[in-house]
């Protein structure tokens, strides 16, 4: 059995060009891989998905589209194994916990090929390398940029976005405006952003950011995590999001 690290991936900023001839956006987004992480073990030839998952994560359905995208990653790489996922990066967060799931199997089968790592997602090839980059095109043109020791409070919302609508959005009104400008369009696709927003502002006294489509906000800085306490969750008209206290890891952490 080997174990790997599957580390999520936090996008600081983000910016939409516009849709290719191929459908595909054009980006450019500086991203960085967090201590928030999945682990995963392969135990090869064998087959099948087990997972194990943190509340508030909404596995679920991971036997879906992202058990789907480790079973792709497999046979992209030509590999048979049985994996047991202990599930930590929410579904639909904009975390990009399936990108890192794919990304692990890719590096457990010892692939670093960006064609195969882009034919399975566009954040997988940041996934793949991990630490912090420029990242470009769709998600194949990576720019290493220097390790920073950064600390983050997220807050992950009771409901996942879904990121093709978020796209759809922006495409019928696209926007340039913020840090990430995605978040307008996130905000029509799911109206119910806006009151965890300003229930982590109230919190932290920080303007928080979305996390790529959403639904993930966040804000920066050990201030913030201690405005908060330890409390792992915020409640707010009678439901709650989870909080989750991360920071930036390099290439190739392992955990720990």
């Amino acid at each position: 059995m080997t174990r790997v690290v599957a580390p999520a991936k936090l996008t600081l900023s983000l910016a939409v060009a516009g849709v290719r001839p191929d459908g595909y956006h054009e980006l450019r987004a500086e991203m960085v891989a967090l201590s928030l992480a999945d682990e995963l073990t392969f135990t090869e030839g064998g087959s099948g998905l087990t997972v194990v998952a943190d509340p508030g994560t909404r596995a679920g359905s991971l036997a879906g589209e992202e058990g789907n995208l480790i079973g792709r990653a497999l046979a992209a790489v030509g590999r048979t194994a049985a994996v047991h996922v202990v599930k930590r990066i929410p579904l639909g967060g904009g975390l990009g916990g399936g990108s890192s799931d794919a990304a692990a199997v890719l590096r457990w089968a010892g692939c670093d090929d960006p064609a195969i790592a882009v034919g399975l997602g566009a954040d997988v090839p940041f996934s793949l390398a991990g630490g912090r980059a420029l990242v470009e095109g769709i998600g194949e043109r990576l720019t290493p940029l220097e390790f920073e020791a950064r600390d983050f409070l997220l807050l992950v919302p009771p409901f996942g976005v879904d990121t093709p609508l978020v796209y759809a959005a922006w495409d019928a009104q696209p926007s340039a405006e913020g840090p990430n400008q995605l978040t307008a369009a996130a905000l029509r696709v799911e109206p119910r952003l806006a009151a965890w927003r300003d229930a982590l502002a109230e919190l932290t006294g920080c303007r928080p950011t979305l996390a790529g489509s959403g639904s993930t906000w966040f804000v920066e800085g050990g201030p913030a995590a201690a405005a908060a306490g330890e409390k792992p969750w915020l409640e707010r008209g009678g439901e709650r999001a989870r909080l989750v206290r991360a920071h930036t890891v390099p290439a190739g952490w392992e955990g720990g």
